[in-house]
């Protein structure tokens, strides 16, 4: 006999059929990010990595956000770097950390298969971070507008949603010594 597992995410019930748990099903956990869905588990793992880069040159938000991003913990990096952006969001920088949430935010939607709202956020995070020098608080952002492009053209050429980010290398960003 078949079982139905229901997972509530985003308002949204996803059902899954599951017949014990079948490699397809935890396809499914990782690609919907389940395994990830608790608060209280999120905002731990970001405390531990804001920890951790404590006393460093730059702000450990900011090297958290990269930090969670080249770990593919989008969701977690536009939340690492809210706190920076929030109380300065009119601040000269204001669009740069902007720029860099929608960012996230487009692969948060890339994980999710929702590729049109990924395609906006990267156009919205392009032209936030182009008002900016080429290299801005030490990240080389003519690098990442290029990074943009290459996915906004994968969103483009997709004939299968669902796999777009697993079947692709996800972006790295590393920021440069000047």
């Amino acid at each position: 006999m078949e079982s139905v597992r229901v997972f509530k995410w985003s308002n949204i019930e996803n059902r899954f059929i599951a017949i014990g748990y079948s490699k397809k099903l935890r396809f499914f956990h990782r690609w919907l990010n389940l395994d990830r869905m608790s608060a209280d588990t999120k905002q731990a793992r970001i405390a531990a990595i804001i920890e951790k880069l404590q006393g460093r040159q730059l702000d450990a938000h900011y090297l958290g956000y990269f930090e969670c991003f080249n770990q593919q913990l989008y969701y977690e990096a536009h939340e690492v770097l809210e706190q920076i952006w929030l109380p300065q969001r009119a601040g000269s920088d204001g669009a740069f950390y902007k720029g860099l949430i929608q960012l996230a935010g487009a692969f948060v939607h890339l994980q999710k298969a929702r590729l049109e709202p990924a395609k906006a956020l990267f156009r919205l995070a392009e032209e936030n971070l182009r008002k900016y020098p080429s290299v801005h608080q030490y990240l080389d952002l003519n690098a990442l507008i290029s990074e943009i492009h290459v996915w906004r053209d994968k969103i483009e050429s997709a004939r299968a949603p669902a796999g777009l980010l697993l079947a692709n290398r996800p972006p790295k960003i590393l920021l440069v010594i000047v």
